[in-house]
């Protein structure tokens, strides 16, 4: 007899339930909508500057992610998966509304890994995060990106790379750009005066 626990959908892993998918559980497919919708609907309205169609769009995600679901890896994580998916979304919906121009892959090769941010600096992340947002549509799509997926949807590095189909250190090469691009545009706008 199963214990209690064991029928508590929300301690399965999105792996678990991926995998219960694929296996015809279809119903278990609005456990990964609940766990996602909110999260993808703010990459969303981060990713996308005219903030027009994102129900839609991420409405669309979760079909496209539906009928692939039997290409997931469960080995494999499913956050960087359907984030791809988000990621091709928008870029789509990005192009359809000619409001920026087509991501194209900028793929250099580094000779040193990025290294990781530190998390003892809380404050500072979190003003970052604030100048971040109030700038966003001033940076780039290829720059805006990584920090969207690194500070607002707090993914490390390497699932940074999986979502953009970009090598580790080119991401955090990116990052780096985009903040010396923020401290750029900060200066000339007096930001904080």
């Amino acid at each position: 007899m199963k214990s209690p626990v064991d029928n508590d959908k929300s301690l399965q892993t999105d792996e678990e339930v991926a995998r219960a998918v694929q296996k015809g559980a279809s119903e278990e497919f609005s456990i990964l909508v609940d766990r996602y919708e909110a999260k993808l609907t703010r990459y969303a309205h981060k990713f996308l500057t005219n903030r027009e169609d994102v129900k839609d769009l991420v409405q669309e995600v979760f079909i496209k992610a539906y009928k692939n679901i039997k290409s997931f890896d469960s080995s494999r994580r499913f956050s960087p998966w359907i984030y791809r998916i988000a990621h091709n979304e928008f870029v789509n919906a990005l192009e359809r509304k000619q409001r920026d121009k087509m991501l194209f892959s900028f793929d250099a090769f580094f000779p040193y890994p990025a290294a990781k941010e530190r998390s003892d600096a809380q404050a500072l992340q979190n003003d970052l995060r604030q100048t971040i947002d109030f700038y966003l549509d001033q940076i780039d799509a290829k720059y805006r990106e990584p920090l969207i997926l690194y500070y607002f949807q707090d993914l490390g590095y390497k699932e940074i790379a999986d979502v953009l189909h970009i090598p580790a250190a080119t991401v955090g090469v990116r990052l780096q750009r985009a903040k010396s691009i923020l401290k750029k545009i900060m200066n000339n706008n007096d930001y904080g005066k």
